[in-house]
């Protein structure tokens, strides 16, 4: 039906509406994202409407391939192209023999929740998350709760860019009803507070303000409601719980209303940010490793995963140590840790992203914004439990920075970072200071982190998902020590003049 794609149309041309478009580089680690554009956009597109079934045809001769049942859960988040974009997709599905379960309008979760719900194994949400306006994208599963890594995101796009999809009969599409309701319940139904909290819900105008505040109130939560509203454009700022500006919102309305917390979830609804009741926006590593503390007492011995980027103290925490708790260091990105969390038995997850992940008996496995709000809620409703700002205090300070980004050609990232990880790792084996500090440990397992003796540690690593550059720094000592660890970092990124500016500092 489709030959190969093109990955060049010229707008507004025949061809353009009749071509599949598909540029390769949307295939990424472990997500598939294009720019799709908008109307009056003069960006141009990656992806066209023809693309978009040939991915759907590609998608549906991978299951086949791979033996998995004909069958998938879709859904979509609330963009103004994204119901056209499903659409698409689910044609091409379809095309390849495919029985399509339509959830309709969805977070990221709910989809996964809907895997289980319907006993279908694969899933295909449409969404570019908390992606500016114009992006589109596809989180894709055969075996939840584990969504595609590197070797199905390969197969795909080799199916795909070389025109390979198979037709084949018994297509079918299912309108699912209910869904949203059947998540709600779920959900509410895991915490019954005794307490009464007052919380900021801020959605940054996603998708998650159509599901957000209502489970919070279901849970007995008085919610403060903070740009809850549907609006693709997001007027205000993207929904990104890791962007200082949504961070800042929800502080100055935290402060404003004399709330207890304030959550901030991005765009599908997968990840979430917390500001504590004094206003302090707190790093999503730092809620991470509250919550283990709460689950090493519930769960003695548990096991957890943490993601390249987050704080060193899971390694030196002592409620953590005299629980026998074991944490591990993993690469950055919801499909790796999922897999990771699976592969080891682990109890739950945490990346510094807001991506948290909960498995039994807790939860199903994948990450969950929502999911992360009630953990947080069950926390602070443990007897006696005091504020959110007393367990942050409790914490031992480290200095840490945002998570910083600069521009990088995706064709470039990962070259610009390996040539990084040489040099550090050169550097350290001669032994020569790194950023005013002996090195301790490098982990390579998703670019490179240095750990010094004293505690101080540097990332960089190339984003999987955007074509950027990722760089955190931390110390358990100073700001100083913070300081002369980011500029060791930056001076090695420096080196190579195709990384831009950061999108962000400290």
């Amino acid at each position: 039906m489709f030959g190969k794609p093109a990955d060049r149309l010229e707008r507004n041309s025949v061809a353009f509406e009749t071509t599949p478009l598909v540029k390769p580089s949307g295939f990424r680690e472990y997500d598939a994202r294009w720019w799709f554009g908008y109307p009056g956009s003069d960006v141009e597109p990656e992806i066209n409407l023809p693309g978009l079934q040939a991915l759907g045809l590609g998608l549906g001769t991978l299951l086949r391939r791979m033996g998995k049942p004909p069958e998938i859960v879709t859904g979509h988040d609330f963009r103004s192209y994204s119901q056209s974009v499903k659409q698409a997709l689910t044609l091409g599905l379809i095309t390849a023999g495919i029985r399509v379960h339509d959830i309709g309008l969805a977070l990221s979760p709910m989809a996964y929740f809907a895997q289980f719900a319907l006993g279908v194994p694969s899933v295909a949400m449409v969404t570019a998350s908390h992606n500016e306006n114009g992006w589109t994208g596809v989180k894709m599963g055969v075996e939840p709760p584990l969504t595609f890594g590197v070797d199905e995101m390969s197969a795909l796009r080799d199916i795909v860019l070389s025109g390979a999809g198979e037709p084949a009969p018994g297509g079918a599409y299912v309108a699912v009803s209910g869904m949203r309701e059947r998540y709600l319940d779920d959900l509410a139904g895991r915490i019954t507070p005794k307490r009464r909290l007052k919380v900021v819900a801020a959605c940054g105008n996603g998708t998650a303000g159509a599901f957000a505040p209502e489970l919070l109130e279901r849970i007995g939560c008085e919610v403060v409601p903070l740009d809850v509203e549907l609006d693709h454009s997001f007027p205000r700022y993207n929904p990104n719980p890791e962007d200082m500006r949504m961070l800042h919102a929800i502080r100055d309305e935290v402060l404003r209303t004399g709330a207890d917390l304030g959550f901030g979830f991005d765009g599908d609804g997968d990840r979430c940010g917390v500001v504590d009741d004094t206003g302090r926006e707190i790093f999503a590593d730092k809620i991470g490793l509250m919550i283990a503390r709460d689950i090493a007492v519930q769960h003695p011995g548990s096991r957890f995963v943490v993601d390249v980027k987050s704080t060193g103290l899971f390694k030196e925490d002592p409620l953590l140590r005299e629980n026998r708790a074991a944490t591990e260091y993993w690469k950055t990105g919801h499909s790796h840790i999922k897999r990771r969390m699976s592969e080891t038995g682990a109890i739950a997850a945490f990346e510094k992203s807001g991506h948290f992940f909960f498995g039994e008996p807790i939860g199903r496995g994948y990450d969950d914004g929502l999911m992360t709000a009630i953990a947080v809620c069950r926390m602070l409703d443990r007897e006696g439990a005091p504020s959110l700002s007393r367990l942050y205090d409790e914490l031992p300070v480290t200095y840490g920075t945002p998570t910083m980004s600069a521009h990088c050609d995706d064709g470039e990232k990962y070259d610009v970072v390996s040539a990084v990880s040489r040099l550090v790792g050169d550097a350290a084996r001669n032994g020569e200071m790194i950023g005013g500090g002996s090195v301790r440990e490098l982990i390579t397992v998703n670019g490179i982190r240095i750990v010094l003796d004293d505690g101080t540690w540097g990332l960089v690593r190339a984003s999987s998902n955007k074509p950027e550059i990722v760089v955190v720094v931390e110390s358990p000592v100073s700001g100083e020590r913070r300081r002369a660890m980011f500029d060791a970092v930056d001076m090695v990124l420096r080196r190579h003049p195709q990384v831009g500016p950061y999108n962000q500092t400290f």
